[in-house]
């Protein structure tokens, strides 16, 4: 009885599952961001996932209620309420994550803002730096613009302020010419800054413990989240302003506008419902390449490594690249390795940037001859489109495997103007390309709502197959299902799958010898070449110590990434990287991957279900026959999400390994003052880096991830054998007590097989509506010419 209270105190709220009046205004504003023909597919999703809610919270009381009943819950019953408990609580829809990411003053924040359909919601600020952290913009159902600012906690912001602290030690002895390079160094400027900010003039000479002691200017509340809230854009945008701007020296002396920015972790603002932003998708200003506080550099890796999308933003006037567009690039790529990002596209910004005399001159001998502004914008966007799409193209192709999901986009580049967006002076909006970013959004929305209702669906009807398999008398004769040839089956494939997995997984031993061959050979001139300055130790010597205080790496909101853990592990990565997209890749053409093996074992074991049923005399559609092969589906599927996860840890070993091994000489290194300190600290590195490369640093890296991979096989081995072996026990025959426990669930076996088979119906559905829209889009009259002088033209 005990354990029946535990389960009702776990009780879901039903009433959030009943119909009314309000939710079904609330559904019609939801689909809203959608045109008429997706509108009604959404709906229809929503509705069957609402259907399928209400079945599993009728099922799960009905059990609950049969639970009181007796004394005890069997294991059977008390896996079933466990896994519609689950089921019913589970979110709707895992947020979609699209990042933003760009360099300094490329225009994140103004795309943005044109997205949202909100001018000057988030600061803009031209050509510098303006988003001072990490932003996130979503809509939902309520009815004021909102933002929460999470502040680093006690703990996180001590230990950035023992590391700003330790920064601005300055030498003890100084040679001519090293105080003015300390003091031009961008490391010390903003570790200056932030202490100035949040303790006053003079900081920066106080030690650690003295500003422990001393009291901040700004007032930090103790949950250390600021929320502010307006009943209009513009009024929480007023209020957000000084906490997401960088704030820059005043060269009046004056005060800044508020003084707690320094502990600015992120930001999450809400909008109310929106019509151009669907419910679940989250944009996310990914500003610069990281952050000196280490909590925040790595929340700035993490967000990343969870957007499902990444636009890597590029002024049109700095698309031919330069370092930090180039590392931010493969930053954007790695995501696809480690994470779950699957489509990356170039957004080039400010495309209404041209000045006339200057192209006209650069393509004489064009026979096509431009007459305006706007036409020589349009040849040049779609110019720079096809030159950045083939690049982009070929660099990803040299990375990821050929038939990743991101190389079949057919958009890998957008040639975007947020300014003209609102003016439309030379582009109209369909031109602007802000609309072929909220399409692209919407129907990323789409494909993720289909795909996760489906696997909702087919998850539950899973779960009231086994429920009314529990209340069947099929099998309880002299026709008994005899699992015993089925389960020695299981294991067979069991062991099959295992050295499938291993044999998956030694794909990756060979590139990962040659990496190591490369990188003995090129860590010196690599190492180098991130410790050398073209003016020498000038403006170097702080940033360098700020390098070693981080464990080798430096990150600024401004500046290059410096990651020296990364750079000479790079060699592996070279050869281990399309070895790796490989083994998780989920394409068509999976050839010697994972996934491969999963679903042949799956398949293999359906195949055996429907024999063992035919041999039983079983009908085709019989309960038990229904239950094994969903349930199968449901076991393999959940593998997905445990085998992501630990794919990011199995492709940072190598890196992490590294840093590991070479912290003792990075933290040697940031203790060194005095005369040619810099030079000392270089030498520091290099010896400690030699002196573990002999002893066998890439090898123990090597290892590391291999023993990584090893590890996750034995996660899937031990979660199939357990699942599986849990599903035959629960199909083979029970006794007349256990039916007794349960009440008649055929009312709602029946419903959620209607809805399972209603499935089909709503995709037909959808590929018929869009089909008739994309008709009807091709023969409606558009617009062409200039915003201010267009003119109809019939499609033939």
């Amino acid at each position: 009885m005990a354990e029946a209270e535990d389960f009702v105190s776990q009780e879901p709220h039903l009433a959030l599952l009943k119909g009314s009046p309000r939710k079904r205004r609330r559904l019609d504003q939801k689909c809203g961001v959608f045109p008429p023909a997706e509108q009604s597919a959404l709906k229809e999703y929503e509705k069957l996932e609402l259907r399928t809610r209400r079945v599993l919270s009728n099922t799960y009381q009905k059990l609950i209620q049969s639970a009181f009943l007796d004394d005890g819950i069997s294991g059977g019953v008390k896996y079933l309420i466990n896994r519609l408990l689950a089921l019913i609580e589970k979110p709707s829809l895992d947020p979609i994550y699209i990042g933003l990411f760009g360099a300094a003053g490329a225009g994140k924040s103004s795309l943005l803002n044109a997205i949202i359909h909100q001018a000057m919601f988030l600061p803009v600020s031209g050509e510098s730096v303006c988003t001072s952290c990490i932003v996130q913009v979503s809509s939902s159902s309520c009815e004021h613009y909102e933002a929460k600012i999470h502040l680093l906690s006690e703990q996180e912001w001590k230990e950035e302020l023992r590391n700003l602290t330790t920064l601005l030690q300055r030498p003890e002895e100084e040679e001519d010419g090293e105080e003015e390079s300390w003091d031009r160094d961008n490391a010390v400027e903003e570790a200056t800054w932030k202490l100035q900010v949040l303790y006053g003039n003079g900081a920066e000479r106080k030690s650690c413990e003295e500003l422990l002691r001393a009291k901040p200017r700004a007032k930090i509340p103790a949950s250390r989240i600021i929320t502010l809230k307006g009943g209009e854009a513009n009024e929480l945008s007023v209020k957000l302003d000084p906490y997401i701007r960088t704030q820059m020296r005043n060269t009046d002396g004056g005060p800044v506008r508020t003084q707690i920015w320094p502990l600015i972790k992120y930001v999450e603002v809400t909008l109310p419902r929106s019509g151009v932003l669907p419910e679940g998708v989250v944009l996310v200003d990914i500003p610069g390449t990281g952050d000196f506080n280490s909590k925040r550099d790595e929340m700035w890796k993490r967000t990343i490594d969870k957007c499902s999308v990444i636009w890597l933003i590029s002024d049109i006037e700095k698309i031919s690249g330069g370092k930090i567009h180039e590392e931010l690039l493969c930053e954007s790529i790695k995501a696809c390795q480690r994470g779950v990002c699957q489509d990356i596209a170039l957004v080039v910004t400010k495309c209404d940037k041209l000045y006339l005399p200057d192209y006209l001159r650069e393509r004489k001998g064009e026979n096509w001859i431009i007459e305006s502004q706007r036409e020589a914008i349009l040849e040049r966007n779609e110019a720079v489109n096809l030159q950045k799409n083939k690049t982009l193209k070929e660099k990803l192709k040299r990375k990821l495997p050929t038939d990743s999901k991101v190389l079949e986009a057919s958009d890998l580049v957008y040639t975007v103007s947020a300014q003209e967006y609102w003016r439309q002076e030379l582009l109209n909006e369909e031109e602007t390309e802000i609309s072929k970013l909220r399409d692209y959004i919407r129907k990323k929305f789409l494909e993720k709502k289909r795909k996760t209702v489906t696997e909702y669906v087919t998850e539950a009807f899973g779960i009231l197959l086994l429920t009314d398999t529990f209340n069947s008398q099929d099998g309880l004769t002299n026709e008994y299902l005899h699992l015993s040839s089925l389960r020695r089956f299981v294991e067979e494939r069991i062991q099959l799958l295992e050295r499938n997995v291993d044999q998956c997984f030694t794909q990756v031993e060979q590139p990962l010898q040659e990496g190591v061959r490369d990188a003995r050979n090129s860590y010196r001139r690599i190492l180098s070449g991130c410790l050398t300055r073209s003016k020498g130790n000038q403006g170097f010597h702080q940033t360098l110590k700020a390098v070693c205080l981080k464990d080798g790496i430096y990150a600024s909101r401004t500046l290059a990434r410096i990651d020296l853990n990364e750079a000479i592990t790079q060699p592996i990565y070279d050869r281990a990287d399309p070895v790796f997209g490989n083994i998780f890749r989920t394409g068509k053409d999976t050839g010697s991957a994972l996934i491969l093996h999963i679903d042949t074992f799956k398949h293999s074991l359906q195949e055996k279900m429907t024999e063992v049923v035919i041999k039983r005399g079983w009908q085709s559609d019989s309960c038990k026959h229904n239950f094994l092969i969903q349930e199968i589906n449901a076991i393999l599927g959940g593998l997905e999400g445990h085998i992501l996860r630990k794919k990011k840890r199995i492709y940072e070993s190598l890196c992490n390994s590294v840093q590991n091994d070479l912290k003792p000489y990075y933290e040697e290194a940031a203790h060194i003052t005095g005369k040619k300190a810099c030079e000392r600290m270089k030498d520091a590195i290099r010896r400690g880096v030699d002196r573990q490369v002999a002893e066998g640093l890439f090898e123990r890296a090597q290892e590391r991830m291999q023993n990584q991979f090893q590890q996750l096989k034995n996660g899937i081995i031990e979660k199939v054998k357990g699942s599986v072996s849990t599903m035959l026990i629960l199909a083979s025959p029970r006794g007349e007590s256990l039916y007794k426990e349960l009440s008649d669930v055929k009312s709602e076996y029946r419903e959620m097989e209607k809805l399972y088979k209603s499935l089909r119906e709503i995709a037909e559905n959808a590929v018929m509506r869009r089909g008739m829209q994309e008709f009807l889009t091709r023969m409606s009259p558009k617009k062409v010419g200039s915003p201010k002088n267009s003119t109809l033209v019939l499609c033939d």
